[in-house]
């Protein structure tokens, strides 16, 4: 384990594990679709679950990412994301999937879902690997016959690790850790 970290919430295998029944999931929900989805990685975070994920879909799609901000070095959302980086695929009349790394007060989450609504999306789904309820403060609403996939449910920790950074830091661990206060204080 990682010297900064107070403890190890999920391990690589269990990620692993639960990447693969989620994937599974999306399968079965859309069983060889007349439109392919696409799915959409909120960058940087969730690149390396966006990949594990993709990797076990035996569908055709395409894969995007866009960028969206509202932490920038801190721990805290500033309740105003914005989209700093936009998609190149085409989402009209398309179903999304939107793959997070942590869903924690909504703002972002709700920004990148009316903007995918605005671009004609059909229907948006939400592939998140952490969800944490506790800290909510948007309730999301889901496009057309979209669903929410969800990998765990947070506990309300500082979490890092499988993509999960504090100022560009920790992304690299194969695991999901709680980072001691003193590294982010």
């Amino acid at each position: 384990m990682h010297p900064h970290l107070d403890r190890i919430l999920w391990t690589d295998d269990q990620i692993s594990h639960r990447v693969s029944e989620l994937a599974a999931q999306i399968v079965h929900d859309f069983p060889q679709p007349s439109s392919p989805p696409v799915f959409i990685g909120v960058a940087t975070g969730a690149f390396i679950f966006l990949a594990d994920l993709v990797r076990k879909i035996d569908l055709p799609f395409t894969v995007d990412l866009v960028r969206a901000q509202s932490y920038g070095s801190g721990t805290v959302s500033n309740g105003a994301p914005s989209i700093s980086s936009d998609l190149k695929v085409e989402v009209n009349g398309q179903h999304v999937i939107l793959v997070e790394d942590i869903v924690d007060t909504g703002h972002t989450l709700s920004r990148l879902i009316s903007h995918l609504k605005l671009k004609g999306a059909s229907s948006v789904s939400v592939c998140t690997l952490l969800d944490k309820p506790a800290r909510r403060k948007v309730n999301v609403q889901l496009v057309g016959e979209g669903k929410f996939y969800r990998g765990f449910e947070c506990p309300d920790y500082f979490v890092v690790g499988y993509g999960m950074d504090f100022d560009e830091l920790y992304r690299n661990l194969p695991y999901i850790g709680v980072l001691k206060p003193e590294h982010y204080s």
